[in-house]
């Protein structure tokens, strides 16, 4: 029975050492492993990350979701639909009083979303959501409606910027989207299709994406658009644009503004303007009431490879200037025709897009240090940017014409007709043109201006100061009358 023993455990010791040498053999034969692992990432169907510490942390949208939802608002956007005259009828002033045959024009309303970015009532939006409109009425997160005024806009990259008139609002602050990564988590928030404070998620799919839908010709035929969109793959629809796009901390990386879509709906690429070039867009038309846009002046295109062989190039990266337009500072300053930009600053230029998107951030005036392969060498070309007007100066707003929205102009009238009609003030429409007044009321040519909302008028300064001073959206009223139908008649409209 010992000998059994012995025997038995023997053959346990035999046969482990034979499995640890097999093993041993199996991992010494076996290469090394170049694969990198993440340690400690817990095995679970919920998605991690890895925070700004390097701890793992759960991949959680709420916080994210509840901080920046009460700071989206809901915009519409409003052409006035007053009655007015079928202009195919000879103006008659007793319809006035019998009625005739008119035509019903209705309302024109479009909606979008817009973005608090400060708790004094300032609203970015896009360009598109409130282009044109007479009323802008804006929805905030808990159902208050304000109206907004239009403190100005940019065609140029979509943007706008409207205010209401309140404290205290909650709102997003920006972040640099320069840092912003491929791959980056990040939220779509706004109001697609009219259903409100809707939240999407995906990830940014690429940066600097030029779609050209914001083509603009310009100076030397050149686009003035900027077009250097976050591509994301979060559901984004209509009445998205305007909306946000914010990082999980909460931050604003953009302006949603566009899809790429062969229905007119959401297919999986999405696009929003930057949030550096939506702050510095901001910051112009608060400060200046009009965009301080700095202008390299060269005509640039991306480098491929049929330039390379075309024109015996040296790199095969950045943006190659074509030609130059009139009053260029690039020009002046020493860049010519071949070069090729590389960088500006310390800003790597891969693309004509990202050269547009670089300068653009900047105003007249501003100094930028072009770095160009000139056949093949390095050249640095300290170059001092323009205006659109070829100066380096500030660029004033223009004075807001009282007559332009509503497409009259106004003479002044001899004191013998003012006597000859009984009245001691106004001023004539001379012409009307395409304006709220033609579109909206029944007014005609020489109609007599004698009050603009119970005010006296005596001249067409008067008029135009009483214009300049009033709100877009105020309802307005002309009083006055005919030369040859001598009643008073009143026009009323949304200015």
């Amino acid at each position: 029975m010992k000998r059994f023993g012995s025997l038995f455990l023997a053959a346990v010791l035999g046969s482990a050492c034979t499995i640890g040498a097999v093993k041993w053999l199996d991992n010494k034969n076996e290469p090394e492993s170049k694969l990198q692992y993440l340690s400690n990432v817990p095995a679970s169907k919920v998605a991690y990350r890895v925070d700004d510490n390097g701890e793992v942390v759960p991949l959680d949208f709420t916080a994210a979701a509840e901080k920046v939802m009460p700071a989206v608002v809901h915009i519409r956007s409003t052409q006035d639909g007053a009655r007015r005259e079928d202009h195919g009828q000879q103006f008659d002033p007793f319809r006035e009083f019998f009625g005739g045959p008119r035509q019903q024009q209705g309302p024109s309303q479009s909606s979008g979303s817009g973005v608090i970015i400060n708790a004094d009532g300032y609203i970015v939006t896009n360009n598109h959501v409130v282009d044109g409109a007479d009323i802008v009425e804006v929805t905030l997160y808990d159902n208050r409606t304000y109206k907004a005024d239009v403190i100005g806009s940019d065609p140029d990259t979509d943007l706008a910027l409207i205010k209401v008139n309140e404290k205290g609002l909650p709102f997003i602050p920006f972040v640099d989207s320069d840092k912003a990564k491929v791959g980056e988590w990040v939220l779509a928030v706004g109001n697609p299709f009219n259903l409100n404070s809707t939240v999407t998620a995906g990830i940014i799919s690429a940066k600097g994406r030029n779609i050209n839908i914001l083509g603009r010709n310009g100076q030397g035929g050149g686009s003035t658009a900027i077009e250097s969109f976050i591509q994301t793959d979060a559901a984004i629809n209509p009445g998205n644009s305007g909306g946000a796009l914010v990082e999980l901390n909460g931050g604003l990386l953009g302006i949603n503004t566009a899809i790429a879509s062969p229905t007119g709906s959401y297919s999986g690429y999405g696009f929003a303007v930057p949030a550096n070039i939506v702050s510095k867009i901001v910051d112009d038309l608060i400060k200046f009431g009009t965009v301080q846009r700095g202008w390299l002046g060269v005509m640039v295109g991306n480098v491929n490879s049929q330039l390379v062989r075309e024109y015996d190039l040296k790199t095969n990266d950045g943006a190659y200037i074509s030609g130059f337009p009139e009053n260029s500072a690039g020009k002046e300053a020493g860049l010519k025709e071949g070069d090729v930009v590389v960088k500006i600053d310390a800003t790597p230029i891969h693309s004509s897009t990202a050269l547009t998107a670089y300068v653009g951030l900047h105003r007249p005036g501003d100094k930028v240090n072009v770095i160009v392969n000139r056949k093949g060498k390095e050249v640095t070309v300290p170059v001092v940017l323009k205006g659109r007007d070829g100066k380096t100066g500030t660029v004033k707003a223009e004075e807001r014409d009282g007559f332009a929205a509503l497409g009259i102009e106004l003479e002044e009238i001899d004191a013998k007709v003012l006597k000859k009609l009984d009245i001691d003030n106004g001023v004539r429409v001379k012409a009307l043109g395409n304006g709220k007044l033609s579109r909206y009321t029944d007014i005609r040519e020489g109609f007599i201006i004698t009050k603009v909302n119970d005010v006296t008028v005596k001249s067409v300064k008067e008029v135009n100061e009483l214009l300049k001073k009033s709100k877009a959206g105020e309802l307005m009223t002309f009083s006055g009358t005919y030369e040859d139908f001598p009643r008073e008649f009143n026009y009323a409209f949304r200015y």
